[in-house]
């Protein structure tokens, strides 16, 4: 996607126009303007060193931000080099003069080993002319509390933050940075932020040849991919999105970059979302996993096992930190103002306590390919299956029991239909990992166990009056996670309740295309905006249920609205189009890749 920007139509207050850059150890988010208005180093769930899409709702900030501001701008562009997580964002004046600025963070092979620094750079050029700038670069420390330290170097500048430092090597003169000096672009400068370190060659040439290998990288790993013969190009952008949110020194994969983006406008639905949920990170690899890239999950099970081998007496939190951390305690930032003002801004996050019992399935689906697959460095042995059966059994033990269910719902416990589904779907998947290890006396343990959780779905979760498999068991609310039904396999799409129940979804949970979590009302009130993993849901139920054109439609109007880069948040206003929830949104991204896979031609038809 490239589109072309008059700056009339430049959203002039924070939006979720932005375009992702990072390499598995940090990244950040770029406006169409070119303001690097969200970063947090030196991990993802660090407090930010630019925070101006939470602190700002200037379209051009300075503080909080990394900025080039063109003097008489009229135009942007906004682009990605195809097949890599390098952006390119084009700037025009009113006299047809322009600059270019390219945005990436290193990520390549080196010494046998990926080089993946703490490191954002910026490479500027005139493509015409020799436009007036303004080149800025303000950290915050402490959501804006306090302003970092800065000491002049020959060719950089230190930030002392309240937590680290951060050394910014550049070839623009730095009394024009410093004070935010207008000047004419008459040749190419770079700027290169991360750690307090001195570079080893030269600011320029560094700045090039860092693009030039991470570009290599991209391309390499995009070729890899078995990707679909339809929409290849949202496939792609979606798949390097996800490897993007690997945390990858632990392996850990957070459900989002941002923290406390609201749900909807004022509604209060503000969380922070850069931490690795074990439901979502399984949706991520199993996604990775259908386009034959298997190094994602390969790193992600080294920490999912730490987790399982760490869990006390079988107990496991729905979320964790992605060094493993357990105790996420939320907090508000009082002197953040939030996304277009609307707080709070919270870090941690509560659901840290909850007992989701959904949890135990994840766990188990997300390592099941690995006592299959045999291009694995690693596959699963005995001890591997030991562990995981601990998780089976804590699945057992919860199965009928109240929790916090898939929505985090603070307030209220039932037994949702979506938490037994996949504790189901432990003791399925336990049962047919057994087989495949020639341990029959397990496999039929696991498989009796699972078929009687079975049975209590069919029996209790099944409303007549509605028609439908409902949200909770004994229940009558509808709720689309039950069509996760069709993902785990746990019922034939053709079974006439699969088809009844998404017929009711449809007639109770739609605008359109776009599907809302659930009816009933919450923490907060009604869900106001549809749940972009719950529309994808819905498109892949279609295609089971063989009404592939209506599922093809809706798959293209959810493509339509993904931002003009490619990208997805959690939730979309259907009255409007725009998006809103934290972001990029891991679930949303899944269902692009989930939706082609399914929907697409074969490749043996167009050759």
């Amino acid at each position: 996607m490239n589109d072309s920007t008059s700056i009339t139509d430049v959203p002039t207050d924070a939006s979720l126009e932005l375009a992702l850059v990072g390499n598995c150890t940090i990244s950040a988010l770029v406006n169409p303007v070119g303001s690097v208005v969200w970063c947090c180093m030196p991990r993802f769930d660090s407090t930010p060193v630019f925070d101006a899409l939470l602190n700002s709702g200037d379209g051009l900030p300075r503080d909080g931000a990394m900025t080039v501001e063109l003097e008489g701008l009229v135009r942007t562009d906004q682009s990605y080099d195809p097949g890599t997580a390098i952006v390119r964002t084009r700037l025009w004046d009113d006299r047809g003069q322009g600059v270019e600025l390219v945005d990436f963070a290193p990520r390549f092979i080196t010494r046998d080993r990926v080089f993946r620094p703490a490191q954002l750079v910026r490479r500027i050029r005139p493509l015409s002319g020799h436009p007036r700038v303004r080149i800025t670069v303000r950290p915050h420390g402490d959501w804006g509390a306090t302003r970092p330290t800065v000491t002049r170097g020959s060719h950089h500048l230190r930030f002392e933050m309240p937590d680290h430092t951060l050394r910014l090597n550049t070839s623009v003169p730095l009394t024009y940075l410093i004070d935010g000096t207008w000047i004419s672009l008459h040749g190419p400068m770079s700027l290169l932020l991360g750690p307090d370190e001195t570079l080893a060659g030269g600011i320029d040439d560094t700045a090039r040849e860092f693009e030039e290998m991470t570009a290599l990288y991209w391309r390499h790993w995009t070729r890899r991919l078995a990707v679909p013969l339809e929409w290849q190009e949202a496939v792609i952008r979606a798949a390097i999105t996800l490897k993007l949110c690997q945390y990858e020194e632990t392996g850990a994969i957070v459900a989002a970059m941002t923290t406390s983006i609201p749900e909807a406008p004022d509604s209060g639905r503000n969380w922070d979302y850069r931490y690795c949920w074990l439901r979502d990170a399984f949706f991520v690899v199993r996604a990775l996993n259908s386009l034959s890239e298997v190094g994602t999950m390969e790193s992600y099970l080294n920490w999912l096992y730490n987790i399982v081998r760490g869990a006390e007496v079988g107990h496991v939190q729905p979320l964790y930190g992605i060094g493993l951390e357990r105790e996420l305690p939320e907090s508000i930032i009082t002197q953040a103002a939030g996304y277009r003002g609307m707080g709070p801004v919270r870090v941690g996050n509560q659901a840290q306590e909850h007992f989701q019992h959904d949890v135990y399935g994840s766990i188990v689906l997300g390592a099941a390919q690995a006592f299959l697959d045999h291009r694995l460095f690693r596959r699963g042995d005995m001890a591997d299956f030991a562990a995981l059966e601990v998780m089976g059994e804590q699945a057992w033990s919860v199965h009928d029991k109240p929790d916090a269910g898939i929505w985090e719902l603070r307030t209220r416990a039932r037994v949702h239909t979506s938490s037994t589904l996949m504790c189901w779907a432990a003791c399925d998947r336990l049962g047919r990992i057994a087989r495949v290890m020639g341990a029959t006396d397990r496999a039929n343990f696991w498989l009796g166990r699972a078929a009687i959780i079975r049975d209590l779905i069919l029996d209790q979760a099944w409303n007549t009056k509605r028609m439908a498999f409902v949200e909770s068991l004994g229940g009558h609310e509808l709720d689309a996670s039950v069509l996760l039904m069709g993902e785990v396999g746990f019922l034939s799409p053709k079974d006439p309740r699969f088809i009844s129940t998404v017929q009711a979804l449809e007639a109770s949970l739609c605008d359109g295309p776009f599907m809302r979590r659930y009816e009933a009302e919450d923490d907060f009130g009604r869900p106001e905006t549809a749940f972009n993993v719950c529309s994808f849901w819905r498109v892949d139920a279609l295609a089971r249920i063989g009404r592939t054109d209506d599922a093809r439609e809706a798959f293209e109007a959810l493509l339509a609205k993904r931002n003009s880069v490619g990208l997805l948040s959690e939730d979309l206003a259907p009255a409007t189009g725009e998006l809103w929830g934290n972001f990029p949104q891991t679930y949303s991204m899944v269902g692009i890749i989930n939706g082609a896979v399914r929907l697409s031609a074969p490749w043996d038809i167009a050759v």
